[in-house]
């Protein structure tokens, strides 16, 4: 008796410590004024079940893992400010997403923005040079989880 209370005990104490550090690193996120590319692919990747967010990842390690995935946009660096655009291109690979004509035709960043935008998953007044923050990029994985159907 004294094991199995022990054992649940241990399992509770495991779980909260988890829930409570995605908490810590979701107000973590909100607070960023500007997201690099590292710490957005390690958010996106989280998103889609590609990286466990218990697994305690590195953003340096998601970024060389969306780099080998080809989910990056060509000439992105771990520390550079990330854009809209590339977020979009970002999103458009991590979720498999088809898109319409041109961005299957040409697969860049510009029609990944358009598509996103099309699809309601960017929305108001948004340019795709914009910088992104923690805010935009919560709100923008958020959408596309709700698109795809993954949340």
């Amino acid at each position: 008796m004294r094991k199995t209370l022990l054992l649940c005990s241990l399992m509770l104490a495991a779980c909260s410590l988890a829930f409570a550090q995605t908490a810590d690193r979701l107000q973590w996120l909100l607070e960023q004024d500007r997201v690099s590319y590292a710490q957005a692919a390690l958010f996106v990747l989280e998103a889609a079940d590609i990286i466990d967010p218990a697994g305690q990842a590195s953003a340096e390690y998601a970024f060389e893992l969306a780099r080998e995935n080809n989910i990056l946009p060509r000439g992105a660096d771990a520390n550079q400010a990330v854009n809209l655009r590339g977020l979009s291109f970002m999103i458009m690979r991590t979720f498999d997403l088809r898109g319409g004509f041109f961005y299957g035709l040409t697969g860049s960043r510009h029609h990944a923005y358009r598509e996103l935008v099309y699809l309601g998953i960017i929305q108001g007044r948004a340019d795709p040079l914009m910088l992104v923050d923690g805010d935009a990029l919560l709100f923008v994985v958020s959408r596309a989880l709700q698109i795809t159907g993954n949340l």
